[in-house]
């Protein structure tokens, strides 16, 4: 594994729009966002890309992929966060250049991480999953959310520590802003596990949105094993997850679908991030849905954590050695970039 270094001062952050971009009216909302890194001494670079949108997604599948090329080979550009998620991050994949990409920081969610993970299987390269550009916008930053910062100034062979935040937001309103931060914290946070005896794993993280990674199944992106075997010296792989909007049974296929893919052959176990999704079906919910792979596998699965669409969310590093303890109001994650 490779693991991208961002010092704290003076860094360039290129935005860039590979996924889905923002219509006119969402435009305030990049130029909060670069005011805020900004203020925090970051110097911002966006792309064309960002200030479009037709047809689900920012523009042409060649220009969404040249521009995303062009600010991973830029050597002024230090760290890239696209504006936010979208729909079609998996057109870009076979116009990306993989034998030049430098170990440079990849930073956001949803449909991001389906380039996070096909970026971190090919080249062996850490990705981030955590924050998208648009979520710091806000004068003041959660500490869940400031975190990536933190993560992403670590360097390799250290150890970055984060504790699950406080409190979590169940709904998005965008009309109406908190006077400190971007979020409308109005829930209390708590990790859980299905089974009270697993408190505790570890594992080399590995994940993203669900709804999105789960289309790389049997492609050249989605090399599990190979990937396992070259990059992780066939150590287990500790999953995470986030589910935007799937139902229960919809989760099911997915999670059954990369069983029988061999996704979890050597699995140490399953994290999944809160949702608002996971609509029960003909009374299977969400919770059958974790009971069932926790029977199945044999694994801890943890869910509930500050991953996804109900933020803040912490920023998991795929590839990064990781400790997921349950515990409380001091539950935390362990990850040493090894």
């Amino acid at each position: 594994m490779r693991y991208p270094y961002l010092g704290w001062t003076g860094q360039t952050i290129g935005v860039t729009a590979p996924s889905s971009g923002l219509s006119e009216e969402l435009h305030p909302m990049i130029e909060e966002a670069t005011n805020r890194l900004r203020d925090r001494q970051m110097t911002v670079q966006v792309g064309q890309t960002v200030w479009t949108q037709q047809q689900a997604a920012s523009a042409p599948v060649q220009t969404r992929a040249d521009e995303l090329n062009a600010m991973l080979q830029n050597p002024e550009i230090d760290a890239i966060i696209p504006p936010f998620g979208g729909e079609r991050a998996i057109d870009v994949l076979p116009f990306l250049d993989f034998e030049r990409i430098p170990a440079k920081w990849l930073l956001g969610y949803s449909d991001i991480s389906t380039l996070l993970f096909a970026i971190t299987l090919k080249t062996g390269i850490a990705t981030a999953h955590g924050p998208n550009f648009v979520d710091m916008r806000s004068e003041e930053w959660d500490e869940t959310t400031t975190a990536w910062r933190r993560v992403l100034a670590t360097p390799a062979g250290a150890t970055v520590t984060q504790w699950t935040s406080d409190l979590y937001q169940t709904n998005w309103n965008h009309a109406e802003r908190p006077e400190r931060y971007m979020y409308h914290l109005d829930a209390a946070t708590e990790w859980k596990t299905i089974d009270p005896a697993q408190k505790q794993v570890s594992g080399r993280l590995l994940g993203g949105c669900l709804e999105t990674i789960r289309h790389l199944i049997g492609t050249p992106y989605g090399d599990v094993v190979t990937f396992q075997t070259d990059q992780l010296n066939e150590e287990p792989i500790l999953w995470y997850f986030e589910v935007s909007e799937a139902s229960a049974t919809d989760v099911h296929r997915s999670l059954m679908q990369m069983y029988l893919a061999g996704w979890f052959e050597r699995a140490s176990g399953i994290v999944f991030g809160r949702t608002a999704g996971g609509r029960t079906v003909e009374e299977y919910t969400i919770l059958d849905v974790y009971e069932t792979f926790n029977e199945l596998l044999d694994i801890p699965v943890f869910y509930d954590l500050d991953i996804g669409h109900q933020p803040p969310q912490m920023t998991l590093v795929n590839g990064a050695s990781a400790t997921i303890m349950i515990q409380g109001k001091d539950s935390r994650l362990d990850m040493t970039f090894q």
